[in-house]
Order: C-alpha cells, then sequence, then structure tokens
C-alpha cells in the first residue's frame, strides 16, 4: 500500500552541508524500529491514513480555525493559523531538561532587569559593557525604580528554542516583553484531539489548559500592595492587531475585561476603567501594547493605544503593569550574547541550555571575521522580530550581501552573526505528502514571584516552504501541537551529558538533573479620527510577529 511517507527519507537527506536531526526517524532506521520509540505509537496510525482521508481532516482543521477567528495576516490577507496533523512528541524527562533550563533563563533574566534598572552591578564588575545597555533601543530610563509589589518583571516569558544536527537544544532568543502565540497552543490541542482522536487517546500527553489559571495567579500576586481582591484587564491595541484573537481568548479564559487603551482613564494617580455601571479602579495590566504605545506622556504623545498617566500611577505603586515597560532591552540580541555570563554571575550557575554561537559585530575582530564569512553565515538585525530582516548567507545574492556588508560596517552594534544551523525537521504534510519542514519551539513560562512555571510543551512553529529556515508565520509559517509524554527513556550518562541509550533522545548537559530547587527559587530584586486610525495601522504593523 502506498504511503504518504514514501520518499520521505531521501527527501530529508541534504546535498550538501549537515543534515538535520529529525524528531521522528532516526538516521539508523531499521525495519525493526522504523522511528523513534516517542513515535511508535503514532507513526502506523498516520501509514494507514489514506491521502484522502487525511486531507479531509485537515480541510476540517483549517474551516474550525476560520471559524473561531484563530486567523493571522499574511501579506495583507487573512488566513487560518496553519496547524499540521503531526504532533511534535516530547519525553517528559526531556522535556524536564528544557524545563528547568527555561526556568533558570527566565530567573537571570529577572535577576538581570532587576539590576539594569537598579545599581547595575553587573556593569560595575564588568560582566556586560555599560554601552550596551545605554544603546540598546528598548531600554527606557523613565521606567527605572517602577516594578510590581512582588518584585516581578517577567509575569510571562516565551524562549525560543531550537534542536541542532547534532540534537541538543540550545536558545535562539528571548522574548520578555509581550511574548506572544500561547492561544495557538491552547487551540492546537482542542482541535487536535478531535482531528487525530485514535492517537490522543493512545497516549499520556500531559494537558495545556490550566496556562490562564497559572496566568491569572500570577497577575494577581503582582498586585499594588494592601488589594486583596485586584481587578486584573488586558489591555489589547484593538481588533486589527494580529494577535487580537490571542487576547481575547485569555482574557475569557481568565475571566477578566478586555480593554483598549480608550477604555482607560488616570485620576489621582490611579486607573480606572468606564464600564456601564460607572468607572471602575484597575489594579493590574496585563499589556499586549509595545512600551512605546503604552503612555503619551512618557512616551509617543501622538498614540492612542494607551493612557495617559499610565507610568506615573505604575511609579506610585496603584498599579502594576505587566510585563514591566523596560523589559525588552532583555530582548536584544546583542544582550542575549551575554545570558550564560548573567547566569553565572547572578545564579552561581551553569547554563542549562546553551546559546547558538554568535558573534558580536561591534568587536572588530568579530566583525573582521564575519564580513570575510556573509556567505556562509546568518546576520540578525539585533532588535528584530518575526524573522524580518535576517539575511541567510547561502540563500542571499550578490547584491544583497554587497548591501549587508555596508549595513554591517556602517552600525556593527545593531547586527550579530551565528552559524547556518539545521533545526530539526518533523514529517508535515504538503502536496507531495508527509516531508521534513524544519521547526523550532517556544516553551511558555508563568512567573509569580515563587516560582517559574513552564507550559508543558508550548509552542512549536514549523517553517512550511522547503528548506526554509524561519519559522515565523509573517515569512509563511505554521505550527504543531507539542504533546509533552510520560515515556520511560534512559536518563542521560553523567559522565557525558549525553544519552547513550538506542541513541535516540541527548541532552546538552547533565546539570539540568543536578540543579535542584535553585532554578525556581524566588528571586529578591535590587531595589478616533482617520489620524489615529493610521496610527493604530502603522503601530499594528510593527507589533505583528512581536
Amino acid at each position: 500500500m502506498e504511503s504518504l511517507f514514501d520518499g520521505y527519507t531521501d527527501a530529508s537527506h541534504r546535498p550538501s552541508g549537515a543534515t538535520p536531526w529529525d524528531e521522528m526517524f532516526p538516521d539508523d532506521a531499521t525495519a525493526t524500529e522504523p522511528v523513534r520509540s516517542r513515535y511508535a505509537d503514532i507513526y502506523p496510525v498516520l501509514r494507514k491514513l489514506d491521502n484522502e482521508e487525511l486531507r479531509a481532516r485537515t480541510d476540517a482543521l483549517a474551516r474550525s480555525y476560520l471559524a473561531q477567528g484563530v486567523t493571522f495576516d499574511f501579506a495583507g490577507e487573512e488566513r487560518p493559523f496553519p496547524l499540521d496533523v503531526v504532533p511534535r512528541v516530547i519525553p517528559t524527562n526531556e522535556w524536564s531538561y528544557v524545563e528547568s533550563g527555561v526556568a533558570q533563563r527566565v530567573k537571570a533574566l529577572e535577576a538581570f532587569l532587576a539590576d539594569v534598572y537598579g545599581p547595575q552591578r553587573a556593569i560595575h564588575d564588568g560582566v556586560i559593557p555599560a554601552s550596551v545597555i545605554s544603546s540598546s533601543k528598548h531600554f527606557h530610563r523613565q521606567t527605572a525604580g517602577i516594578v510590581g509589589a512582588n518584585g516581578v518583571r517577567i509575569q510571562v516569558a516565551g524562549i525560543d528554542v531550537i534542536r541542532d544536527e547534532h540534537g541538543h537544544f540550545r536558545v535562539l532568543e528571548d522574548n520578555v516583553r509581550v511574548p506572544s502565540g500561547v492561544s495557538y497552543v491552547l487551540a492546537n490541542r482542542q482541535v487536535m484531539t478531535q482531528t487525530l482522536p485514535e492517537i490522543f487517546t493512545s497516549m499520556r500527553v500531559r494537558p495545556v489548559n490550566d496556562y490562564p489559571a497559572h496566568l491569572l495567579a500570577a497577575l494577581r500576586a503582582a498586585a499594588p500592595r494592601g488589594v486583596a481582591d485586584p481587578t486584573v484587564v488586558v489591555l489589547t491595541p484593538g481588533v486589527f492587531n494580529s494577535a487580537y484573537y490571542e487576547h481575547t481568548l485569555l482574557a475569557r479564559m481568565m475571566g477578566v475585561e478586555l480593554v483598549e487603551g480608550r477604555d482607560l482613564f488616570c485620576s489621582g494617580g490611579r486607573v480606572f476603567m468606564h464600564t456601564t455601571a460607572g468607572s471602575t479602579r484597575v489594579d493590574v495590566i496585563y499589556r499586549r501594547v509595545d512600551d512605546e504605545f503604552l503612555d503619551p506622556q512618557q512616551f509617543r504623545p501622538d498614540s492612542v493605544l494607551g493612557a495617559p498617566g499610565l507610568m506615573n500611577a505604575a511609579r506610585l505603586g496603584n498599579v502594576t503593569i505587566a510585563n514591566a515597560v523596560g523589559n525588552g532591552v532583555a530582548d536584544d540580541k546583542l544582550v542575549y550574547t551575554y545570558v550564560p555570563d548573567l547566569i553565572r554571575y547572578y545564579l552561581n550557575e551553569e547554563p542549562i541550555l546553551p546559546n547558538v554561537d554568535s558573534w558580536r559585530l561591534e568587536e572588530p575582530d568579530a566583525l573582521a571575521e564575519v564580513l570575510d564569512r556573509l556567505d556562509e553565515l546568518v546576520v540578525k538585525p539585533v532588535d528584530g522580530s518575526g524573522g524580518k530582516g535576517i539575511v541567510v548567507g547561502p540563500d542571499a545574492s550578490r547584491e544583497e550581501l554587497a548591501a549587508l556588508r555596508t549595513r554591517l560596517q556602517e552600525d556593527p552594534r545593531g547586527w550579530i552573526a551565528q552559524p547556518l544551523i539545521q533545526l530539526s525537521t518533523i514529517p508535515t504534510l504538503v502536496d507531495e505528502g508527509f516531508r521534513p519542514r524544519h521547526v523550532d519551539l517556544r516553551p511558555f513560562a508563568v512567573n509569580d514571584g515563587d516560582a517559574v512555571w513552564v507550559l508543558p510543551g508550548g509552542l512549536t512553529r514549523v517553517a512550511l516552504p522547503e528548506g526554509q529556515l524561519v519559522v515565523n508565520s509573517s515569512q509563511g509559517g505554521g505550527s504543531k501541537d507539542t504533546w509533552v509524554v510520560d515515556e520511560q527513556i534512559a536518563p542521560p550518562d553523567l559522565n557525558t551529558g549525553y544519552e547513550t541509550a538506542a541513541g535516540d533522545d541527548l541532552f546538552e548537559t547533565p546539570s539540568a538533573y543536578v540543579i535542584g530547587a535553585n532554578v525556581t527559587e524566588r528571586f529578591t530584586p535590587l531595589h478616533s479620527s482617520p489620524a489615529d486610525e493610521d496610527l493604530v495601522a502603522r503601530h499594528h504593523q510593527q507589533q505583528q510577529q512581536q
């Protein structure tokens, strides 16, 4: 019987360069063990499905997403967010490694933000240069000293993780400003239980639907002192924002109000919202609006997306803005290169999840090496998002490389360079059947001040075009449901840091298993008119795929 997997193995090997690590098929696949153990229950079911039946299910899935409004804007067209039918499966003990690494990283970034907007000890001790901080686009001096009552600045984090050609997890970038995408995790899980019930019911998949409860608890924990029953709201830029579906979903699942800037006003150093019953005081704002648009008195005076006086109310301790304003300095990709040192400095621990090797182009020797190897490397703008501005050297034309060379020489601080990594692949349904497509993973972490909780699985993003390494939806990418399953796999060999049993699941370092409770200890910080519509539209474009 012809299978949709026919031809998959041939397509998974590159004619030149490194072969990606495939999540389903090992390199030494045999007739008796054709797939990795984590897919032992899934692969036989998928092989039995014929093309017509499987595509009928995926079409029903797309119609369901369109009806629910689970869409995104691509080239000016509203489309259902692509969800592939093959889930990404991660065994529990392997997930524990990722989970510990993400929690450790969030804790270190929390300490860094408290320090950089406070005594700046890391600068004085030579861990990170002052120029890196002061030149960051998202470092806002006017936010110094503003922090929630429980000292948390990162209530929600999205840490992008990849698996390299050797199967090792690495952090690709940090998102602690206004990370988005968790709504797709929740929506994907709901429809996957209906699309492939015969698979889902046979495996012990850890649930994800308790995320809103964890988020609400973290937001309430950050409320101003003395407020026993805080009023929490979700602040959205409005219906034209690409993540508006997520804003409405989270507000509904948390049971809180969804508001826009025009619904809020400040009086006497406090924040209130208009309701049909009169004005109501607001204690915590889970904002999905960029810093520069939150308060026209402090940032952009032409903004209509926030409310005048928000920053003053936050400074007085009468309202908490989550995530904290100014967190974007920790998203800066140049700061990213210093995070392993920051983990050692603040936590006195070795990083569990390593970075991707990176060149800091403001260093003359690094710039010279990168300019000499532009056609081999990936070059990224330090303040870019959504995959925009990235230049993949091997895929770039001579003209593009020449233009890039000029930009790097003119503004080396604005860029970093990294080696080209073949992200791991997963079978993905395309016109020819199942074919390998590159993926990354965005685990979401919630910090309530006492512990960092990581959502089991997170968002797996998939690059749908063949050979494409940029997974963002703005570049035509889609997603997969991520299943963390209970499966007994041999633990890593603590002498090498890598798993040796069956050659299946690899771990970068054994420190995940000896770090202990220190990973989640609480860190105590140191101390409309048409013109308006045009502004809103411009802001929506800036917020695409944050």
